[in-house]
């Protein structure tokens, strides 16, 4: 039988693969993405999420590895996880009122292939005011979040409109993940959640 390997700590892409039932392990991948010198989003996801992917060892032949990286993009800078409540609060105010585009970018290998892709999702923010930021600071959420902002919790009031996969923001686009990991032989549970989930 084959077993995915999940190579992230995310405990967002950890939610998704639950919510539709497919049985994991997490087995920590080790990336210095600090070294990462990509000029685009798009070609800096796809990137660390190979990079990610490729650092994590093959305990046996019918193991199948996904990894994955998410980034935030305005008028073409990359960002990532804000380091610091200052650095949160020029996010957000960047991204009030404004469109910005979330990329995600997928590896999954196993012994025999590769597959990598990038999804993007385009998200406008109504305009914030600096009061609606510094509340939305206190509650801590932003700081492990790409773009300093939650979508699937508190963060979803700033969104007006969407275009593309919303689970792609929140981490991981679901759906074409699901569709890939098919042609390794691994499927989702319709039936009931079996889902395994070992290590830290």
């Amino acid at each position: 039988m084959t077993q995915l390997i999940l190579a992230s700590s995310s405990p967002r892409r950890k939610e998704l693969l639950d919510q539709v039932n497919i049985s994991y392990e997490i087995r920590k991948q080790h990336v210095d993405e600090s070294k990462m010198t990509c000029r685009s989003p798009r070609a800096y996801v796809q990137t660390l999420a190979e990079l990610k992917a490729r650092s994590v060892p093959f305990s046996v032949d019918n193991e199948v590895i996904i990894s994955a990286d998410t980034v935030v993009s305005f008028e073409d800078h990359v960002l990532g996880k804000p380091k610091s409540r200052k650095e949160a609060f020029d996010m957000l105010s960047a991204l009030s009122g404004n469109i910005h585009k979330v990329y995600t970018g997928v590896t999954i290998r196993s012994s025999e292939q590769e597959t990598s892709f990038v999804e993007k999702t385009t998200v406008e923010f109504w305009p914030l005011t600096k009061d609606e930021i510094n509340e939305y600071l206190d509650s801590e959420e932003p700081y492990d979040k790409a773009g300093g902002y939650g979508i699937q919790s508190i963060g979803a009031i700033f969104v007006k409109e969407i275009k593309g996969d919303y689970y792609n923001v929140v981490g991981l686009p679901l759906s074409r993940v699901v569709r890939s990991l098919r042609s390794y032989g691994i499927f989702p549970n319709l039936s009931q959640p079996e889902h395994k989930v070992t290590g830290n």
